[in-house]
């Protein structure tokens, strides 16, 4: 199995993982407990679980003194991300939350081409196209939608945060530095911002040990949405860059309607169908798009006389 495949693999796995995330906040916040308590919990539970990771793979916790800043940096960032997003959701659906959160492939390419000069090719331009068409049709209810201007603005500070992550974290000094290391430091410094908030703010919400239902959602939040989702990430991104790793992020939306369907026995429509054979099949052009180039690139050495030039995938 190559690189690239292992790569599109672990992004569809951090989009399916991530999409869990309604599945085991919305019981904790049945119970009153405030987005602040949930992401603590969630974040504090990751963190011994890759640091046992870690250390099974027989790798210390050393990092270079340089690469501190960039670390708190992309912690930041990844926390503004979470918390923005759990926020949302006192103020709209969370499936549309969850959906309206990946305009963040956009956002990514756009960053990747005016910063870094990357190609802006139709193919990728297509794909997000589609992709972006699907979740619109997966947003779009019976008569339209009314969103809240809050909600919608704290969803889209969520994916610029976390596009501005996916670009800085292949694109500087911790490109090299190990995937499980950068997560485990990532989620260690972004603790720190709810520790903050919860110091400052209405302070720390412990459910009785009683109610061991909800110790099972935080336990699942770190583990599902978090550590594996972010380990899966960081390197897909080094592994196939950042651009089409957060095309196959549109998967999310549709791991959060089958959860739907599934656990809370929601319906499908017609329309919903489509969305996900729109988000499906730009995804799968994405997945597609560097063999189908190999190939052109064969029958060019075949046939040289052949006109036009085959181009890069990015």
């Amino acid at each position: 199995m190559g690189i690239k495949t292992i790569g599109y693999i672990l992004g569809g796995c951090a989009a399916a993982s991530y999409g869990t995330n309604p599945l085991f906040a919305l019981p904790l916040y049945a119970e009153g407990l405030s987005p602040d308590t949930v992401l603590f919990f969630r974040y504090l539970f990751a963190i011994p679980l890759l640091g046992i990771m870690l250390k099974t793979r027989g790798r210390n916790f050393r990092i270079n003194r340089k690469d501190i800043f960039p670390l708190v940096a992309m912690g930041l960032l990844v926390a503004l991300s979470s918390l923005t997003l759990f926020e949302s959701y006192n103020y709209m659906n969370v499936g549309i939350a969850s959906t309206l959160l990946f305009i963040y492939p956009i956002l990514v390419a756009v960053i990747m081409t005016a910063v870094f000069k990357e190609r802006f090719t139709l193919q990728t331009a297509l794909c997000l196209t589609g992709a972006s068409a699907g979740i619109a049709l997966l947003c779009i209810g019976e008569g339209g939608i009314v969103l809240s201007l809050t909600g919608t603005g704290l969803v889209f500070l969520s994916s610029l945060s976390y596009a501005i992550y996916m670009v800085a974290v292949n694109h500087g000094r911790l490109k090299d530095v190990a995937t499980l290391k950068v997560t485990f430091y990532v989620l260690l410094f972004g603790l720190g911002l709810f520790v903050i908030r919860l110091y400052a703010g209405s302070g720390l919400q412990i459910p009785p040990l009683e109610k061991w239902h909800l110790w099972v959602n935080f336990a699942a939040l770190a583990v599902f949405p978090t550590a594996i989702s972010f380990l899966c990430t960081t390197a897909a991104v080094k592994y196939i860059g950042s651009t089409p790793t957060a095309i196959l992020g549109a998967l999310e939306p549709v791991t959060a309607v089958l959860i739907g369907i599934a656990v809370f026995g929601e319906s499908i429509t017609i329309r919903e169908c489509l969305g996900f054979i729109l988000i499906i099949t730009s995804v799968s052009a994405v997945v597609a798009g560097g063999s189908i180039t190999k190939h052109i690139v064969r029958i060019r050495k075949l046939f040289p006389r052949l006109p036009g030039k085959p181009q890069s995938r990015l």
